[in-house]
C-alpha cells in the first residue's frame, strides 16, 4: 500500500508543477488553487507512505517521479526541448528509481 500511496504522491506532484507553470507565478487564480491543492494532498501521500517505507527510498522515489513526469509533461503539453542527453537523464533517473525500489525492503 505505501507504495501505491508513493506512486500517487509523484503523480500529484507532476500535477502541481505543471499548475505551478499554467498559473504565471501564481497570478492566475484556478491553476494557482489547483496548484496548492494538488501541492498539500502529494505531502499528505507522500507522509503515509513513509510510515513504513525508508526516507531516503520514499523521498528518492517522489521527487524522481515528479522530475520524469514533469519533463514528460513539459515535452508532451508545453512543447519543450527533447535532446538525446536530457532523455538519457531521464532513462538514468528511471533505473535509478527502479534499483531503490528492488533494494527496498517494503
Amino acid at each position: 500500500m505505501a507504495w501505491i500511496l508513493l506512486t500517487l504522491a509523484g503523480a500529484l506532484e507532476v500535477v502541481w508543477a505543471y499548475y505551478m507553470k499554467q498559473s504565471g507565478g501564481f497570478t492566475k487564480l484556478v491553476p494557482s488553487a489547483v496548484t496548492i491543492v494538488t501541492m498539500i494532498a502529494s505531502f499528505l501521500l507522500l507522509s503515509f507512505s513513509m510510515r513504513t517505507l525508508p526516507l531516503g527510498t520514499a523521498y528518492a522515489v517522489w521527487t524522481g517521479i515528479g522530475a520524469v513526469g514533469a519533463f514528460l509533461v513539459g515535452a508532451w503539453l508545453l512543447n519543450e526541448q527533447l535532446s538525446a542527453l536530457r532523455v538519457l537523464a531521464a532513462v538514468l533517473i528511471v533505473s535509478g528509481l527502479a534499483l531503490m525500489k528492488f533494494s527496498s525492503s517494503e
